[in-house]
């Protein structure tokens, strides 16, 4: 068994291949099955939705590469957080258009409009990721 005081703890590793595994979950969704986000791109930004869609994809699959790696990890934490709050109105759209669709469940209303105030613990665990891995 290792001398566990010759292994430094990486206290920031577990949160930031946590938060990896989601960007990287939803960044390969959205090239796969592209038209739900699509739909949710607000409707004032000028452009193809589909082009928001795998923009959004690309960067949500560079921020997880950059969480997943020591050495990047600081700046992928920041980059994490400004993604987050980058796709908030989308986020915004989705619970706009489900309110105003009475066909939409009940719980998937409810679910969408839960989500909105669950962007807050992803920024702030963004950036609590980068600031353990720019001590470590």
């Amino acid at each position: 068994m290792a001398d566990s005081t010759l292994v430094p703890h990486d206290t920031g590793r577990r949160p930031a291949l946590m938060l990896a595994a989601l960007l990287f979950g939803s960044g390969v969704l959205h090239f796969v099955w592209p038209k739900p986000f699509d739909s949710i791109v607000p409707r004032a930004l000028p452009g193809r939705a589909r082009d928001y869609t795998y923009a959004s994809g690309v960067a949500e699959l560079t921020v997880a590469a950059a969480l997943a790696l020591p050495r990047t990890r600081g700046f992928g934490g920041r980059l994490a957080a400004l993604l987050f709050i980058v796709v908030f109105p989308a986020n915004v759209q989705m619970a706009a258009d489900v309110l105003g669709n009475p066909q939409s469940p009940r719980a998937f209303k409810i679910g969408t409009v839960l989500r909105l105030p669950l962007q807050l613990p992803l920024i702030t665990q963004s950036l609590k990721v980068s600031r353990r891995a720019r001590r470590s």
